[in-house]
C-alpha cells in the first residue's frame, strides 16, 4: 500500500484551513495531519506531527512565513514547503524560493493545479502556478527590452526586510533598535542600505513601497 503524503496546513484563516482540509480529504494519497494559524505554530506542529509537506500562507501574523520556512528547513530538511497564497508577486515568489520552498501556488488556482503541485513537490520536483510562470517570462522579456534594473525586495537581507517592515509601521529608529536589541547606529545603517537598494528617498516612498509589496497592510475601513 502506497504511503500517504502527510500535509500540514499553515494559514491564519480558519475557514480556509477547514476548506482545504475538506478538499484534500477526498484524495486517497493525501492525509492532513495538522493545522497552524501562524509561523510559530507551524514550527511547533512540525516537531510533533512530522509532515512530509507544509502548505504555507505568505501573510500570517507574528513570525514571517519566510523566516518560518527557513527554520523549518533547518529543523526538518526533508519536509517540503509549498506556498499557497493570494499574492501574485515576484518578490514574494523569489523570497519563498530563497527560504527553501519548493513551490508557489495562487489561491485562485483550480483544484487540479493544487493537487499537481502537492504531488510534484512531494516527489522531489518543484511547482509554480502557470500564472506566475507566465508573469516571470513576461517580466524577463520586459527587462531584456528596457535594460533598466528594477529595485527588488529580494536584494535585501532578512534583517533589512525586518527593519523595512518596522519603519513602514511607523516605528522610530530608536524604537526599532530597542525591540531588536541592536544599536541605533546599526539600525541607521540598515535603513540607509535598504533605501539605497530600493531607490527610496523618503519615509512616504518607503511606506508606499511596503504597502505595494504587501509588507504592511492598510487598516480596514469601518
Amino acid at each position: 500500500m502506497t504511503r500517504k503524503t502527510r500535509v500540514l496546513i499553515a494559514d491564519d484563516h480558519t475557514l480556509f484551513r477547514q476548506g482545504m482540509k475538506n478538499l484534500l480529504a477526498h484524495e486517497s494519497d493525501i492525509d492532513v495531519v495538522g493545522e497552524a494559524s501562524n509561523g510559530n505554530e507551524a514550527i511547533a506542529m512540525a516537531d510533533t506531527v512530522h509532515p512530509d509537506l507544509i502548505l504555507m500562507d505568505v501573510s500570517m501574523p507574528g513570525l514571517s512565513s519566510f523566516e518560518a520556512t527557513r527554520q523549518l528547513k533547518r529543523n526538518h530538511p526533508e519536509t517540503k514547503i509549498l506556498f499557497l497564497t493570494m499574492y501574485d508577486d515576484e518578490d514574494y515568489l523569489l523570497e519563498s524560493m530563497q527560504a527553501g520552498a519548493s513551490g508557489y501556488i495562487l489561491k485562485d488556482s483550480p483544484t487540479e493545479q493544487l493537487l499537481s503541485g502537492i504531488r510534484d513537490v512531494q516527489n522531489g520536483g518543484s511547482y509554480l502556478s502557470p500564472k506566475m510562470l507566465s508573469q516571470l517570462v513576461d517580466d524577463f522579456r520586459s527587462r531584456m527590452k528596457s535594460n533598466v534594473p528594477q529595485p527588488r525586495l529580494s536584494t535585501l537581507t532578512p534583517r533589512e526586510k525586518e527593519v523595512l517592515k518596522l519603519l513602514a509601521e511607523g516605528n522610530s529608529v530608536k524604537e526599532i533598535a530597542s525591540s531588536l536589541s541592536l544599536s541605533v547606529k546599526t539600525i541607521e545603517a540598515h535603513k540607509f542600505n535598504l533605501m539605497r537598494k530600493l531607490d527610496i528617498h523618503n519615509k512616504a516612498q518607503l511606506v508606499q513601497y511596503a504597502i505595494q509589496k504587501k509588507i504592511i497592510q492598510l487598516p480596514m475601513m469601518s
